[in-house]
């Protein structure tokens, strides 16, 4: 008898699957998903300059979405943001922190209500998040998972001026606010630096929905690639590269994400560690990194000091179309974070000059309130 062999599980697919590949989408493994990196026509480049001065659309609805009712507040538990004080139609980015208070996740907490949070989590960790959520808030809440819903984001600078035509109350929002308008449920937010939304929606209805929007000149269909260099020239996170359950929250910069009463109160999971380091400070920081030359640094590129000893490594890394020039995030020793620190970076054996770079690479252009 033959020994079983492991079979991969086939990809799923999302309900603009069938419009992604009638667009000429290059479908690639993401995340479990079968997903367009590009589309025919445009490329890469052409699909991340298109989204910086129109309006992109990228289908994420891969990401997991899910609703918590009951104590909501109990969140506060196990992240480290401001729960309580959100108010209704209003979001937050914030983390998932375990008992070594380092980041189990990233996400956006929207107020819908005194019991009602709305929640989006990574696609690559939804399963593990939402099993999270529930073991250490036990029955004190309710988390519904909506497995029957897409979410789409319209991105760029003519995001709001195409939105209004189906939604004109979205011309109101200011970044980080939300609406909920019958079946649509539609945010102020993104993941790009640029003005913008993200709109959920049943599933039966997203691929119409696309379309209609698609059907505006001023919108193009923009696949992951875009997606990633638009992030990365915008200095934003992405998680299992540049933040993990390995890596704090004072290492990654993102101490703004834990407010003054949070720190006072000390009273999230993890706080012990996290507040050490707010004190003490943190042994590596993720800092920008702009190589010299027009090569850019790839993920996993080792950092060295001018004394060849090595520093940190690049945990993101490509062409910023906008920055017309390479531009990567990576963790340094914090000796060496300061910007405008030279450092090296060895590539294929050789070692290429670079320094420490300030984020964003490119002005994030949110409308503010």
């Amino acid at each position: 008898m033959e020994p079983a062999t492991a079979t991969a599980a086939p990809l799923l697919k999302t309900p603009l699957w069938n419009l992604h590949s009638s667009m000429g989408g290059k479908m690639v493994p993401f995340a479990g998903y079968d997903m367009p990196v590009q589309y025919d026509g445009m490329g890469v480049l052409q699909e991340h300059l298109h989204t910086r001065k129109s309006a992109g659309l990228f289908d994420v609805s891969h990401m997991g979405q899910a609703v918590l009712t009951g104590d909501v507040n109990a969140l506060e538990k196990i992240v480290p943001g401001d729960i309580k004080g959100l108010e209704a139609g209003k979001m937050r980015y914030t983390l998932l922190l375990n008992d070594k208070g380092c980041i189990v996740d990233d996400l956006i907490v929207t107020r819908w209500d005194d019991k009602t949070l709305f929640l989006v989590v990574n696609a690559g960790c939804k399963d593990k998040d939402f099993a999270y959520i529930k073991k250490m808030l036990g029955s004190a809440v309710t988390l519904k998972v909506l497995d029957d819903r897409a979410l789409l984001a319209l991105q760029g600078p003519l995001a709001e001026n195409v939105l209004k035509k189906f939604f004109p109350e979205a011309e109101a929002l200011s970044f980080m606010t939300s609406l909920v308008k019958g079946d649509f449920f539609i945010s102020r937010c993104g993941y790009t630096g640029e003005d913008g939304f993200e709109i959920s929606l049943p599933a039966a209805l997203a691929p119409d929905f696309a379309k209609e929007l698609l059907a505006d000149d001023r919108v193009k269909m923009i696949g992951l690639g875009a997606r990633d260099s638009l992030r990365l020239e915008a200095g934003l996170c992405l998680y299992g590269h540049d933040i993990n359950d390995k890596t704090t929250l004072v290492e990654a910069n993102l101490k703004w994400t834990t407010p003054k009463a949070r720190r006072e109160a000390a009273d999230f999971i993890g706080a012990e560690k996290t507040l050490a380091q707010f004190k003490d400070g943190a042994p590596r920081l993720r800092v920008g990194i702009k190589p010299e030359g027009k090569a850019p640094l790839r993920e996993g590129t080792e950092l060295f000091s001018d004394e060849n000893v090595k520093i940190g490594i690049v945990t993101s890394g490509g062409f910023g179309p906008s920055f017309d020039g390479p531009v990567a995030m990576g963790y340094v020793d914090t000796a060496f974070a300061k910007t405008g620190t030279k450092i090296n970076a060895m590539v294929r054996g050789t070692s290429r000059p670079a320094e420490i770079y300030p984020l964003p690479f490119v002005e994030q252009k949110y409308k503010k309130g």
